[in-house]
């Protein structure tokens, strides 16, 4: 198992629970494959049925094969992520549907997000250790904290490149209409 961003305020979870996160997008994505019924799943403690934003990703080769994700939380964590194991194996527009032949070549990752929080100056962004969320009218991009280190980016560039991923130019976060919030991540995950 490796271990993303370190610096995360306001959840902390044990090796039992990303261990048990992890099991449940494994034997999620594994049940769709084999064409069975998804299976019910129970919290194995109280952090696991906290209400929390989360994204389920992943790498194939080290190179992007799915990511989606809340980034409100709206239901419990443990079933946020079996969803979002679903919705990324199986239904991210960018994607075709995952196949068997593709599993050995997995690496899934799990993001737990802290609440969005907006700010007013771009100073307040710490890079790799805060995600970005831009909104400007009825588009909105996301990028994680971990895509600004895995890309070497600084700031602006981690600024223009979710303007960007909103289909925005990439210099609309200066624009006053546009809101800007900021989260951080539990990160983790593994090799299938």
């Amino acid at each position: 198992m490796y271990h993303g961003i370190r610096r995360v305020t306001g959840m902390t979870l044990t090796e039992e629970e990303k261990n048990s996160l992890i099991d449940i997008v494994k034997k999620t994505i594994q049940c769709k494959l084999d064409g069975k019924k998804t299976p019910a799943f129970k919290a194995g403690s109280e952090t696991l049925k906290e209400k929390r934003g989360a994204f389920v990703t992943l790498k194939k080769d080290g190179r992007l094969r799915g990511c989606i994700g809340y980034i409100e939380a709206k239901r419990h964590l443990y079933e946020t992520v079996q969803e979002m194991a679903v919705a990324s194996a199986f239904n991210d527009p960018r994607f075709p549907p995952l196949t068997r032949d593709e599993l050995q070549h997995l690496t899934l990752e799990i993001s737990v997000l802290t609440p969005l929080k907006i700010i007013k100056n771009i100073e307040e962004i710490e890079v790799g250790v805060h995600g970005i969320y831009i909104v400007k009218g009825y588009r909105s991009g996301l990028l994680l904290p971990q895509v600004a280190r895995e890309y070497e980016w600084d700031r602006l560039t981690f600024l223009e490149e979710t303007c960007c991923k909103a289909g925005l130019s990439p210099n609309t976060w200066k624009e006053k209409d546009t809101k800007i919030y900021v989260f951080s991540a539990n990160v983790f995950g593994r090799r299938w």
